[in-house]
């Protein structure tokens, strides 16, 4: 996963009952295998963030490929 600054990040919920979790990428650290995120979420809280399986990347604005 490649992420870049004001992409969307979109992390399923892995157990039953778990919602989706959606947010804006406002930083990354480290080479595309093997990233950090620094995120906002929807809910306004910010966190680092270490992509797993259940998570995607969308691209915004100029540039982006979908």
């Amino acid at each position: 996963m490649e992420a870049r600054k004001g992409d969307r990040l979109i992390v399923e919920g892995e157990k039953l009952g778990q919602r989706r979790r959606t947010g804006k990428v406002i930083g990354a650290e480290g080479n595309p295998s093997q990233q950090r995120l620094w995120v906002r979420w929807e809910d306004g809280h910010e966190s680092l963030f270490i992509p797993g399986p259940g998570a995607r990347v969308e691209r915004t604005g100029k540039g982006s490929k979908r």
